[in-house]
């Protein structure tokens, strides 16, 4: 049994840390440690800031994505190109495509991949949002940058059959994107070729 060695506002603070993705507990403890040291720098700016964001940050209700406002900056900016959507799983991957393309399109966030064995079916994603602003009527390419995992392309057919009735262009991210990638660790070069050389699925 480990003994403790800092007060339970410290352990409270590095077990918090550790759950954040790509930190373990040993670097959770190095994290925790560096902040304490910079606590005027550091440690006191980042809890005001995420004091605020636990205020203020919302989930976009007409595409997922998260902003301080609902809708969000993307879908009410109007020299966005209102008949081109992209449909991306996450909100890590919608941020990835904004940083790495010059198309200034609009977006939806599914929320994840189909993934019966998950237990993850169509209700537990947008799809029906997806589908509601696709019937809307000015939406001619949906762009599908899905992760290339067999999730991600069961994802795409799915959606694809969906969208048939719609008569909307059904495309799909092309050459760049390794089988099994995800899109967030691509580096932009790629997923801006990727992006180009889309084909239709």
């Amino acid at each position: 049994m480990s003994k403790r060695v800092a007060g339970p506002e410290i352990e409270r603070l590095i077990q918090l840390l550790a759950k954040v993705p790509g930190l373990g507990p040993r670097s959770a403890r190095r994290a925790a440690l560096h902040l304490i040291k910079k606590k005027e720098q550091l440690l006191a700016p980042l809890a005001s800031a995420m004091s605020e964001a636990v205020e203020k940050v919302r989930v976009c209700s007409n595409c997922g994505n998260v902003d301080t406002a609902d809708p969000c900056m993307i879908c009410t900016d109007p020299s966005r190109d209102q008949s081109t959507i992209i449909v991306v799983e996450d909100v890590s991957d919608l941020w990835a495509m904004e940083r790495a393309t010059g198309l200034n399109a609009l977006y939806h966030v599914l929320g994840g991949t189909l993934s019966p064995l998950d237990g993850i079916g169509p209700d537990q994603l947008t799809i029906r949002q997806l589908v509601d602003r696709i019937a809307a009527g000015e939406v001619k390419e949906v762009i599908l940058a899905v992760n290339a995992t067999v999730e991600g392309q069961t994802t795409a057919h799915y959606l694809t059959d969906q969208l048939a009735e719609f008569g909307v262009r059904v495309t799909r991210l092309a050459h760049g994107v390794p089988v099994g990638g995800e899109l967030d660790y691509l580096d932009e070069g790629t997923l801006a070729a990727a992006l180009k050389s889309r084909t239709v699925f």
